[in-house]
């Protein structure tokens, strides 16, 4: 009788994934929450593009390149398309639709496009496979490093930004103080 007293006050724990809504729930803003779904939007799709390329380079994926008319048809292509999309959602301007995970998922999926193929967009040749190529690898994950840092120490670049902002003020003021 004991024992089905207590297993009747014992509730049972919330699983992880309640724990981590509940976090959320409690630390993240609705525009932090959008950052972090376009990030690991970012970074899945910029993962996964990598590996179905080298997988239809390397022929162990079922199916090929996307070509229409006899021309390839780069994932970019995707990329323009998707934050076309996105603009028109963000310039409508209904709130709902603008917060919503999709489209910081599609942001950063887009973005991912892009990011991949930058050394194919500046020198309007297909380097991809190149050295050359190595230039989406490495400026796609500097942007990632970049923002990822930025947006990690917020408040630390605002404050950066308002102490050199004063400096700058007040070194001009003083520069154009008459007398000088």
């Amino acid at each position: 009788m004991g024992g089905d007293a207590s297993r009747q006050r014992r509730r049972p724990r919330p699983g992880l994934m309640a724990r981590w809504r509940q976090s959320a729930d409690q630390h993240l803003t609705p525009t932090k929450r959008s950052l972090i779904v376009t990030w690991i939007s970012f970074g899945v799709t910029w993962g996964s593009v990598r590996v179905i390329t080298h997988g239809i380079r390397g022929g162990w994926l079922p199916w090929g390149n996307i070509t229409a008319a006899g021309r390839h048809f780069h994932h970019y292509n995707f990329g323009i398309g998707t934050l076309a999309g996105i603009g028109l959602i963000a310039v409508r301007g209904d709130e709902r639709a603008v917060g919503h995970p999709a489209v910081a998922a599609a942001y950063g999926s887009g973005t991912a496009l892009i990011a991949d193929e930058f050394a194919l967009l500046l020198d309007l040749q297909d380097v991809y496979w190149t050295k050359q190529g190595r230039l989406s690898v490495d400026v796609s994950l500097g942007i990632l490093s970049a923002l990822g840092a930025y947006l990690t120490a917020v408040p630390f670049w605002h404050e950066c930004a308002r102490v050199t902002r004063r400096r700058l003020v007040s070194a001009t003021k003083r520069d154009l103080a008459p007398g000088r």
